[in-house]
């Protein structure tokens, strides 16, 4: 076998499943390339889901994580550590909040964002206790926790997972209406991602964020915005939420908050919202430690020179307008996003999104696919033109067989 059937061999040998990637074997990777264990180099057009915005191996990020790493790393948060407020501080001022909660990953930076609207709504608004009602958005992605995977509508995510988690009412995303009439006097939190990641990177009608955030502001509800994926300068700005002048109540964040090297989650809002917890009600051993700190640092102050968001924004304009001639060639049904994070529907006759993204990977270009058709595309923002152009003409090589 080579060296690549004899890794995945290994790994499917002593492993559960649960992804199913595609079959390369990554043995090092530097900006937007990644190299197997047989010495092939692959373009990354994934980003580790925008976990990689800055790219791999990211210079500032590598010694940042190293200086630290020569210090101190964890010291749990049974004390303070010397990072720990800077940190707090930055994310918050680029936020424009004032408290920040951190976690680890994105899924516990969701149960975090959860427990705290329930919280507020006992403590602030008054709900009665044990009554506090979520609304969330069909075909949302936030997790795979239990609480998380039980206001999902994805099958595959759900079945066989339960009891499930009450207290959440799910309504058709983009539908105004439909969030209004599921709102009562119990509803504590609006939770959405202002794009849909895993659904196939659904943007929501125009108006349809700003509708939500003066319908919650109407109700005195929490609007809680899930920019894990979205957020970070994938967009094309900070936030996705600021395409639409939206600032929510409180911004779930991660993925490239850690810039690739750690996992690091946060959960940023008002002193009036996070200050519902009182010592001991919520915590994480690794959350806000000295390692995840000093990266995060250089994320924010990265992402504070807007460079990263600029060049989101102009390289995105090329990768929808490339993608657009697609469709209207009819390779492609539909193409959706912003930034430099596009979901490209197949035409069905051509292959399925998972045979598409093999015969990518066959030529040299690593992409990933989502509910049958569609292919997600979110390469690191740092790519070159000339690679994102070169990755391109090879989805165009495989469309035309």
């Amino acid at each position: 076998m080579s060296s690549t059937e004899t890794a995945i061999a290994s790994a499917e040998a002593h492993s559960a499943h649960n992804y199913h990637p595609l079959p390369v074997v990554v043995a090092s990777a530097d900006g937007a390339w990644m190299t197997d264990v047989e010495g092939r180099r692959y373009l990354d057009m994934l980003a580790g889901y925008s976990a990689l915005n800055f790219g791999h191996g990211n210079r500032r990020l590598i010694d940042a994580a190293k200086a630290q790493l020569d210090r101190v790393t964890l010291t749990s948060r049974a004390f303070h550590h010397d990072r720990f407020a800077d940190f707090c501080t930055r994310l918050a001022e680029l936020c424009g909040m004032e408290t920040v909660l951190p976690m680890n990953t994105g899924a516990e930076a969701v149960e975090t964002a959860v427990k705290t609207a329930r919280k507020w709504g006992y403590r602030v608004k008054g709900v009665p206790d044990g009554m506090a009602k979520i609304i969330v958005a069909a075909n949302n992605f936030h997790g795979r926790t239990t609480t998380v995977i039980s206001f999902s509508t994805d099958p595959e995510a759900r079945e066989d997972f339960g009891p499930y988690t009450p207290g959440f009412e799910i309504v058709p995303y983009g539908d105004l209406t439909a969030l209004r009439g599921a709102m009562t006097e119990n509803t504590v939190a609006v939770l959405m991602e202002p794009i849909q990641g895993e659904a196939g990177v659904l943007v929501p009608p125009p108006g349809y964020l700003a509708g939500v955030r003066a319908l919650t502001r109407e109700r005195n509800v929490l609007f809680v915005a899930d920019e894990i994926q979205s957020g970070l300068g994938r967009t094309g700005k900070t936030f996705a939420c600021e395409h639409e002048g939206v600032v929510p109540d409180m911004y779930v964040l991660g993925k490239a908050l850690g810039g690739g090297v750690v996992p690091v989650s946060a959960v940023v809002s008002s002193r009036e919202v996070l200050g519902v917890f009182r010592p001991g009600e919520h915590g994480s051993t690794f959350g806000g430690n000295p390692l995840a700190c000093a990266v995060a640092l250089e994320v924010i102050a990265m992402l504070d020179t807007g460079e990263y968001q600029e060049r989101a924004a102009e390289l995105g304009e090329h990768l929808h307008r490339e993608l657009g001639l697609l469709v209207s060639g009819g390779t492609v049904t539909e193409v959706r996003g912003r930034g430099l994070w596009a979901g490209v529907d197949i035409a069905p006759d051509l292959g399925t999104g998972r045979e598409i993204s093999e015969r990518l990977m066959e030529r040299g270009v690593l992409v990933k696919d989502t509910h049958g058709s569609t292919i997600r595309i979110a390469p690191p923002l740092m790519i070159s033109k000339e690679d994102l152009d070169w990755g391109l003409e090879q989805l165009r090589a495989v469309l035309r067989g």
